[in-house]
């Protein structure tokens, strides 16, 4: 029970100071020692402050910087939610967080990764079509990235059919 409370007042700390790597660093103790809802109540936390930074970036009208721990931590963050929604079938709000997603970091190879996620769900293309004909998963987990990096010839194709031609700022 100890560890319970000491882990609830790091992950407390880590939210009140904006820390959103922190609480992705206390994530595994998290799943070994929280209850669902208490569970749920963190990655809700991890949620607001990422959505609150996303605000205030774009707000800022700057772009998120992949070396900078705090970015990097708030796009995983909001990743995560928009395969959340892809996966749950809520394809147009996985789209729309796809195409700012594409647009909010620095990192090339993410933006144009994103690309791909948001064609594909513009296109109505479900998540599991997505990864089994337009993603390649193995070569993505070689690469090591958080998001799905690499894609099939046919993500090429879905790129040169796709009514979306990257200038929609």
């Amino acid at each position: 029970m100890q560890r319970v409370e000491e882990l609830k007042t790091k992950v407390l700390n880590a939210q009140q100071n904006g820390d959103i790597a922190s609480l992705f660093v206390l994530e595994q103790q998290a799943h070994e020692l929280f209850d669902e809802d208490t569970l749920n109540d963190f990655y809700a936390n991890i949620l607001d402050l990422a959505l609150e930074r996303l605000t205030d970036t774009l707000e800022a009208h700057r772009v998120m910087d992949m070396n900078e721990v705090q970015d990097f931590a708030t796009i995983r963050a909001l990743y995560e939610y928009a395969i959340e929604h892809y996966s749950a079938g809520k394809i147009s709000d996985a789209s729309a967080l796809f195409e700012v997603l594409s647009g909010l970091s620095n990192d090339k190879k993410f933006s144009s990764a994103l690309k791909f996620h948001w064609i594909a769900s513009k296109e109505n293309i479900s998540l599991d079509d997505f990864i089994e004909n337009i993603a390649d998963i193995e070569a993505t987990q070689n690469a090591g990235t958080f998001y799905i990096s690499c894609f099939s010839k046919e993500a090429q194709k879905l790129l040169d059919n796709s009514q979306i031609d990257g200038s929609s700022e």
